[in-house]
């Protein structure tokens, strides 16, 4: 049978890319003659020219077509030769293919039928197999279980529990994975049924008997006798009876001290320490006991042991700080304290209860009561924290106990107990705080060695105290209230004793009596300045403190925020201060600026159109500058050590501001010479260099606009100004405006007001 060759198949006619193009085709034709679409373009033609221009472009196109052909025949005896050498081999090869394929399908076959049979045969061996380990795992146990009835009868028969209870553990256990309802079974039950009855009552005789070693020893054969929810509530309710009666009789002792408060004892009641003892033995109860708990049920069973003692500590706890608050009479003590003022910050109030000689509670006992609520309160925040952190630790307890146990520490008596008591220490804190501040105020008195009074030292250590107290409670509402209080101090009734101190009317005749500065006059004008400089300083320190101690205590975003926000307005209290300091050195500027202008006066008579012989006799004798800069030394410079440094550099600048603006003033009513600019040029470096030395801040900057006004006045001539103008600056920042650049020039007798007007600056 013939095999048609798929060589002989019909193909379209393509261009081969292995057969060249006709030569006389120069280029490729503008219409793609093989396309049918090409015809709708001929029909439309009606230019001769155009049309014969295609027909050479077809014919070229057709030549190219039947040389492609030629080619293609050409090659059609190769074809042919390759496709019968095709036909000749196939056969054979094909036959060969044939009986290897049916000879590997014959071997899988019966490779597939022999390990079916072995596979079944495998199976059936290890069904026998695992039939063979159960019959002798179940004569195995059959043979435990009675080795354990045994053993659990011999241990029952010696009063062993532990082993017997070991015993019929493994018993239950055997018959958990082979039930069985025998008579062994049964036996084994009603010993087992024996044991709890034996263990329960020995249980309860150990427990009252307040033996440990006995109570953990039986405590530990609940779980084996699966009654491991009993045994855990045995234990705990044993564990709080323990508690309980440490702190009863803790609290019966401190109950017969405050009873005996009467009579003289060496020994005062104790209430930190009570508290102390409680919180220590609830901790112990669970850290010693956590690996007991955790036999009977896990973490589980420590979650449930915090929950049950923390009872205890709500119950002792809070009888504890109530009758704290009792002997103390805090109660009482904040009625009086309400009564005493309604407004503690007012300063009305504050007159008012002094006319009426009502001087309220002892701020000295108040301090005492104070650290006695901040220590109570203290321990409360220790001791939850750290339990806290415990469940925290837990991971693999019940849902619904971590939220029970956090309620328990966060709503309980205890807790509500802590907050009265927080209460009534803010109350107490803002008295202690208003009253110790006031009393410093009144005695006010000036520090041997110092620059400032009292008060100022007083204030601020005591709204440190008060603060740093306040932010120890870790209780965000007192500190609030403690900083709202602290601000309202300091914004009124303190800066009213700093103010009342710098308010001197007849400031200028009472400090130069007779034209020379009467020192204690000075020193009391000094020292007011000392007090609000200092306190401006102690404002920020404040703030700074808080915000460092803050983040340690109080985690909470919001928290932090109420806490920002409160101490912004110590900030608007030091711009206060600062505020109301400034005005007190310009008072004492403008009492003795009047010592001083008087010598600036004698500026005015001065001529700057110097020639040679007038510039060097100044070189001898000078005219001004050391008058004023005596002037300065003796109205200025005697303050010094009666000041802070920052009030004195600060006075020093704003009598440079005073000289400056003067000499600027008289300086563009005058006419200079080139010596004469030359001149100026000196005796502004002279006034520079001399307050340099009289402050420690630079004061170059002051002088900047007489420095340039000397510099434009040393010009050769007007152009040269362009050198130092615009982008010629360089490094230089003009604090003259053109307009006043020009009126500088024009000050020189020698420049041109032409030359000067063509300046384009």
């Amino acid at each position: 049978m013939a095999v048609p060759s798929p060589f002989l198949a019909p193909h379209p006619l393509r261009p081969d890319p292995a057969v060249p193009p006709d030569a006389s085709a120069d280029c490729p034709p503008s219409l793609d003659f093989g396309d049918p679409a090409s015809l709708a373009t001929l029909r439309g033609l009606t230019d001769a020219g155009a049309a014969t221009r295609l027909l050479h472009e077809c014919v070229a196109y057709q030549r190219a077509l039947d040389a492609r052909l030629d080619a293609l025949l050409a090659r059609r005896p190769d074809l042919d030769r390759a496709a019968a050498s095709l036909l000749r081999s196939a056969p054979p090869l094909l036959s060969l293919a044939a009986s290897d394929a049916s000879a590997l399908r014959d071997s899988s076959s019966s490779t597939a039928a022999l390990a079916d049979a072995l596979s079944s045969r495998v199976r059936h061996l290890d069904a026998a197999h695992s039939r063979a380990e159960s019959a002798l795992a179940r004569a195995e146990a059959a043979l435990d279980r009675s080795r354990a009835l045994d053993a659990a009868r011999r241990a029952l028969a010696a009063d062993d529990l532990t082993a017997a209870a070991s015993a019929a553990h493994e018993f239950l256990a055997i018959d958990s994975r082979f039930p069985t309802d025998d008579d062994l079974r049964r036996d084994l039950l009603d010993i087992k049924r024996r044991l709890e009855g034996l263990a329960r009552r020995r249980l309860s005789a150990a427990v009252d008997a307040q033996d440990h070693p006995v109570v953990l020893r039986l405590v530990r054969l609940f779980p084996l006798l699966a009654l491991a929810d009993e045994g855990l509530q045995v234990y705990v309710a044993y564990l709080k009876n323990v508690v309980a009666l440490r702190a009863r009789a803790d609290f019966e002792h401190l109950a017969e001290l405050i009873s005996a408060t009467t009579q003289p004892t060496p020994e005062r009641p104790d209430f930190v320490g009570c508290l102390t003892r409680l919180f220590k033995d609830i901790v112990l109860a669970v850290e010693e006991n956590d690996a007991v708990l955790r036999e009977l049920r896990g973490e589980d069973a420590v979650a449930y042991a915090i929950i049950e003692l923390q009872e205890e500590c709500d119950t002792r706890g809070t009888q504890i700080l109530r009758r704290y608050a009792d002997y103390r009479k805090l109660a009482r003590l904040s009625s009086d304290i309400n009564s005493y003022t309604k407004n503690l910050l007012s300063v009305v109030g504050s007159v008012a209860n002094a006319a009426a000689g009502n001087e309220g509670p002892d701020p000295r006992e108040v301090e005492h009561y104070l650290e006695e609520i901040l220590a109570l309160t203290q321990l409360g925040e220790d001791y939850t924290e750290f339990m806290v952190n415990k469940i925290r630790g837990l991971r693999d307890v019940k849902p619904e106990l971590g939220p029970q146990a956090m309620k328990a520490f966060r709503n309980g008596s205890f807790s509500k107990m802590e907050k009265d008591l927080t209460g009534f220490y803010v109350i107490l804190e803002e008295f202690f705080m208003v009253e110790n501040i006031r009393k410093a105020i009144r005695i006010d008195e000036p520090v041997p060695d110092g620059l400032t009074t009292s008060m100022v030292d007083d204030v601020f250590f005591l709204l440190q105290s008060c603060c740093r107290r306040a932010a120890s409670t870790a209780s965000i509402n007192s500190l609030l209230a403690v900083l709202g209080g602290a601000t309202s101090l300091l914004s009124n009734e303190y800066q009213e004793a700093l103010q009342w101190r710098m308010r001197e009317p007849n400031l200028g005749a009472k400090l130069f009596l007779g034209g020379v500065g009467v020192h204690k006059t000075g020193e009391e004008i000094a020292t007011a300045l000392n007090n609000m400089d200092v306190s401006s300083e102690y404002v920020l320190k404040l703030r700074h403190e808080i915000e460092e101690l803050c983040p340690e205590i109080f985690h909470a975003p919001a928290d932090r925020e109420k806490i920002k926000s409160c101490l912004s307005e110590l900030g608007e209290i030091n711009a206060s201060f600062k505020k109301i300091l400034h005005s007190g050195l310009e008072h004492l500027v403008a009492s003795v600026a009047p010592r001083i202008r008087h010598v600036l006066d004698i500026v005015t008579t001065v001529s700057y159109e110097l020639d040679d012989a007038e510039y060097g006799e100044n070189e001898v004798n000078d005219p001004w500058v050391q008058k004023l800069l005596l002037a300065v030394d003796t109205n200025v410079a005697w303050l010094q050590p009666m000041m802070t440094s920052n009030n004195y550099d600060s006075f020093v600048h704003l009598i440079i501001d005073f000289i400056v603006k003067r000499l600027e003033v008289i300086m563009m009513q005058k006419r200079f010479s080139q010596l004469g600019g030359l001149q100026l040029d000196k005796d502004v470096r002279s006034l520079i260099n001399h307050f340099s030395e009289m402050s420690q801040r630079p004061v170059r900057d002051k002088f900047s606009r007489l420095s340039q006004m000397s510099t434009i006045l040393n010009f050769e001539r007007v152009s040269e100004i362009l050198d130092f103008w615009g982008d010629n600056a360089g490094h230089l920042t003009w604090l003259l405006t053109p307009a006043e650049v020009r009126r500088v020039l024009g000050l020189r007798i020698d420049f041109r007001p032409e030359a000067i007007s063509a300046l384009r600056l």
